[in-house]
């Protein structure tokens, strides 16, 4: 039920964090929430989009935290690997030919299509490019996380993960302004899986020289045994 209303504990259990922090939060005018009968609601919808366009900034303990909190939602075991499931040889390019935003969304969106798991490959594609259109989905150090607003369940028969990067790099409206040359393009089915991948996905990739490894890598699968072996060190931190 994305569109629900959410209690000042729900969105600090979604966050993994205490209640008091949502409450200054919401003060300061830092998370999106409305007062009705003196008491402050959250809009789930609203709080989904926020997490997607803050998570890139946030801290490593922050993203962590948020990773804990929506693990718990999920009733997933803290140790579970929720990443490498979704990496598919087919699904990965050591070399993405193309040079605008666009291009490379739809060859992004052709590698998910190979999986076979896509069924409606036109809704996937222009929602991937309306959400890039809203806000930028790149984030610092080369990489881009490009997605979907919302869950796709009707356009994916389970979450796809694709994972790919060029040698040229290219301006894909990152915050510190550098190319990007990562590319993890991810849609779920339903938003509280969805929002655990990029958390998760936002976790790992704070490493430089994991970042630096997946640069260097040759095939796909040394990429998808880079990233199944960098989230088994993110789970145990």
């Amino acid at each position: 039920m994305p569109y629900r209303s959410m209690t000042v504990e729900d969105v600090a259990r979604m966050l993994g964090t205490d209640v008091r922090r949502v409450e200054r939060m919401a003060k300061r005018g830092e998370i999106p929430c409305q007062k009705v009968g003196g008491q402050l609601r959250f809009n789930r919808a609203q709080i989904t989009e926020w997490l997607q366009r803050t998570m890139g900034a946030m801290s490593h303990d922050h993203l962590a935290e948020v990773d804990a909190g929506i693990t718990t939602q999920r009733q997933t075991p803290q140790d579970e690997a929720i990443i490498a499931p979704l990496l598919r040889v087919e699904a990965v390019s050591t070399n993405l030919g193309s040079r605008t935003k666009n291009s490379t969304l739809r060859e992004l969106v052709a590698l998910a299509e190979k999986t076979g798991l896509v069924v409606d490959v036109q809704t996937l594609l222009e929602a991937v490019i309306h959400r890039e259109e809203l806000c930028s989905t790149a984030i610092e150090y080369g990489v881009a996380i490009p997605h979907p607003r919302r869950p796709l369940p009707e356009a994916i028969a389970e979450p796809i993960l694709v994972v790919a990067k060029t040698s040229q790099g290219m301006a894909f409206g990152a915050p510190d302004g550098r190319l990007t040359t990562l590319f993890f393009l991810t849609a779920s089915q339903d938003d509280r899986h969805h929002l655990h991948i990029l958390a998760r996905l936002c976790r790992m990739l704070r490493d430089e020289n994991f970042l630096a490894q997946l640069e260097a890598a040759q095939t796909p699968d040394e990429i998808i045994d880079l990233m199944k072996r960098r989230e088994l060190e993110v789970i145990a931190e």
